[in-house]
C-alpha cells in the first residue's frame, strides 16, 4: 500500500502518533488510507449539499474496509462570477484544484481518492489530478438541479440571463423578473441544462472514471446518496486490484467520450476540458478527433440551452446509460473498456433501455446526422475554434457579416443592449483569452444579450474567450491563437468581412494575406491587464485554448 510510506516502520513512529492524535485506532491506520476530496462549499448551489454526498462515500468506504480521510479544495460558481472580474479566476482555478489534489494525496500518502466535485471547473480539475497521481480514484458528484417553472414552462438559470436583455426590450415586466428570480434555481445541484457542470458529469460517467448514473440522478434524490454509498465501496475494489486512472482512461476512452458528448450536444467547455485530461492521461488527441467524432455520430438530445428539456428529463429517459447503449448498438463506442465499476462499458450499459424518444431520439430520427459541436479553422484560427452546433439555428450555420470588434466582454455587451448592433454583424472580443482575459472568461452575458434581444438567428459572436454551457446562438469561441499571443484574431479591424460555414468547419476572413501580414508587423503586444497575484502568474505560464489552456 502506498500508506505505508507514511505509517509503517519505526521511522514512521512520530507519524503514528499524528494519527492517533486524530483519534484513529491501530486498526484503521493498518487499512487503507483513502482520501475523500470535496469541494462542499456553502457559497455554490451546486455544492452546498456535498457534505451529503461525502458522508455517504465514507460510509461506503468503512463498510468495505477502508479507512476514510476528507480533505477539501477550493470551488467558484460560475453563475455568481459572471461578467465581472471573478469569471477571470473561473478556468485558472481548475489549475489550482488539480495542483492542492496533488499536493495533499502525495504529502499524505493515499492509497486511492473518491473525487466529490459538482460545478464546471471543479470536476475536470479532479479527473486531471486522479490522472497526474495515477493512484486508484473514483468520482462521485452531487448530481443536477431540477429544473424551476415559470409561465408554464420549465425554466433554468440561463432563462435569468436571457431575461434580462427581455427585460429592456419590454418583453419582460418586474413582476415578471421577481417570480423569475425566485423560481428558476429551485433547489440544490449543478444549474439543470446541459451546462459545462452536468456536460462533464456526463462525461465523467461515459469516459468509464463515475459510476453510471453519476451525470443524471438529481442531487435531491436519495438514489444520489445510495450512489456515493457504492462509489466508496467500489474505491476499496479498485485500491485491492490497482485499477488507476490511466488504466481507464485511455484513447478509446476519450473517443467514447467525445461520442456522447456529440450525441447530447454538451458545453463547448468539454473540449478544452478533455484536451487538458487527454494530455494529464498521456493521450495524444487533437481537435482532428471532435471534427471526425461529429462527423460519425449523431445529435440525438437537445438538452437547455439547446432545447427545452432538462437533466431530469435526460435522467427519466434512461440517462446517459440508455444514450450509450444506443451508440454501442451502433458501433459508436467501444464497449470492451474498463471503469470503475469493475465492469466493462457493455457490462454497465447492458440493459438500459430509452424511455421516452421525445428525450433520446432513435438512431433513425436524430435532431441531425452529425454531432453536437464543431471546430472550425481559417486564417482568422488558425489553431481552431469551438462551436455548439446543435445550438446553432440552420439559418445561422452559413453567415457573413461585417466585424464589430470590441476589445472586453463589458464593451460588447453595452453595445448589444444599447442597440448598436444590428442584423447581420459578426461581434468579435478579443484579449479575452487564455493570457489575454486573463483567465478566458465565458461570454455569457453577451451571448444572453443577443438572444434576449431577439437576434441569435441573425447575429454571430466570435472571440478568443469561451461561452458557458448555456450559451445558444452563433457563438463561436477559444479562437487560437488569442489575440494576446499575436494570433490573427488581434488584426481583424471593424468593417472587415467575416465568413462562417459551419458545416464546412471554416471561418475566415475575407483580407488577403498581405494585408494581414502588414497588419502583423504594425501590432504590439499589449501589457497583461493583470501585473500582480496568481491571475499574473497564470497568463505568464497559461498554453493556448486549443492545448487545453494548461499551465506550462
Amino acid at each position: 500500500m502506498k500508506s505505508d510510506d507514511v505509517k509503517k516502520g519505526i521511522n514512521r513512529l512520530p507519524h503514528r502518533s499524528l494519527f492517533k492524535a486524530l483519534g484513529l485506532t491501530d486498526s484503521e491506520i493498518q487499512k487503507p488510507l483513502i482520501g475523500i476530496v470535496s469541494s462542499a462549499n456553502s457559497i455554490i448551489p451546486g455544492h452546498m449539499h456535498l457534505d451529503s454526498i461525502v458522508d455517504a462515500a465514507r460510509t461506503g468506504v468503512l463498510i468495505s474496509g477502508g479507512t476514510p480521510q476528507i480533505f477539501s479544495t477550493i470551488g467558484i460558481c460560475d453563475g455568481i462570477a459572471m461578467n465581472h472580474i471573478g469569471m477571470k479566476y473561473s478556468l485558472a482555478s481548475r489549475e489550482i484544484v488539480a495542483d492542492s489534489i496533488e499536493s495533499v494525496a502525495i504529502a499524505h500518502g493515499f492509497d486511492g481518492l473518491v473525487l466529490v466535485p459538482n460545478c464546471d471547473k471543479i470536476i475536470p480539475g479532479m479527473i486531471m489530478a486522479a490522472l497526474r497521481l495515477n493512484i486508484p480514484s473514483i468520482v462521485i458528484s452531487g448530481g443536477p438541479m431540477l429544473a424551476g417553472r415559470f409561465k408554464g414552462r420549465s425554466v433554468d438559470l440561463n432563462a435569468c440571463f436571457e431575461a434580462i436583455g427581455g427585460y429592456r426590450t419590454g418583453k419582460y415586466s418586474d413582476e415578471d423578473i421577481e417570480v423569475l428570480e425566485n423560481e428558476a434555481c429551485p433547489t440544490c445541484g449543478s444549474c439543470a441544462g446541459m451546462f459545462t457542470a452536468n456536460s462533464m458529469n456526463c462525461l465523467a460517467e461515459a469516459i468509464g472514471i463515475a459510476l453510471p448514473g453519476n451525470g443524471t440522478i438529481p442531487a435531491v434524490y436519495s438514489k444520489r446518496i445510495r450512489l456515493a454509498k457504492t462509489a466508496g465501496m467500489k474505491i476499496m475494489e479498485l485500491v485491492q486490484k490497482q485499477i488507476k486512472p490511466r488504466d481507464i482512461i485511455n484513447k478509446e476512452s476519450v473517443k467514447n467520450a467525445l461520442a456522447v458528448d456529440m450525441a447530447v450536444g454538451c458545453s463547448t467547455n468539454t473540449i478544452l476540458h478533455l484536451t487538458a485530461i487527454a494530455k494529464e492521461a498521456k493521450v495524444d488527441f487533437s481537435l482532428d478527433m471532435v471534427n471526425l467524432a461529429s462527423k460519425s455520430t449523431p445529435n440525438l438530445c437537445r438538452l437547455s440551452p439547446a432545447g427545452n428539456d432538462h437533466i431530469e428529463d435526460l435522467y427519466h429517459a434512461g440517462g446517459i446509460e440508455a444514450l450509450m447503449n444506443v451508440l454501442l448498438k451502433n458501433g459508436l463506442i467501444n464497449g470492451s473498456l474498463a471503469t470503475v465499476s469493475g465492469k466493462s462499458v457493455k457490462e454497465n450499459i447492458s440493459g438500459a433501455n430509452v424511455l421516452n424518444e421525445d428525450i433520446i431520439r432513435p438512431f433513425s430520427n436524430p435532431y441531425s446526422s452529425y454531432g453536437g459541436l464543431a471546430v472550425l479553422w481559417g486564417n482568422i484560427a488558425p489553431e481552431g475554434c469551438v462551436v455548439k452546433k446543435s445550438a446553432v439555428d440552420i439559418s445561422m450555420l452559413k453567415h457573413t457579416g461585417k466585424a464589430r470588434i470590441f476589445e472586453s466582454e463589458e464593451d460588447a455587451v453595452d453595445a448589444i443592449l444599447g442597440g448598436r448592433i444590428i442584423k447581420g454583424d459578426v461581434i468579435v472580443i478579443r484579449y479575452e483569452g487564455p493570457k489575454g482575459g486573463p483567465g478566458m472568461r465565458e461570454m455569457l452575458a453577451p451571448t444572453s444579450a443577443i438572444a434576449g434581444a431577439g437576434l441569435d438567428k441573425e447575429v454571430a459572436l466570435i472571440t478568443d474567450g469561451r461561452f458557458s454551457g448555456a450559451t445558444r446562438g452563433a457563438s463561436i469561441g477559444h479562437i487560437s491563437p488569442e489575440a494576446q499571443a499575436g494570433g490573427p484574431i488581434a488584426l481583424v479591424k471593424e468593417g472587415d468581412i467575416i465568413e462562417i460555414d459551419i458545416d464546412n468547419n471554416r471561418i475566415n476572413l475575407d483580407v488577403s494575406d498581405e494585408i494581414l501580414a502588414d497588419r502583423k508587423k504594425k501590432w504590439s503586444q499589449p501589457e497583461f491587464k493583470v501585473k500582480e497575484g496568481y491571475l499574473y502568474r497564470y497568463a505568464r505560464m497559461v498554453s493556448s485554448a486549443s492545448k487545453g489552456a494548461v499551465l506550462e
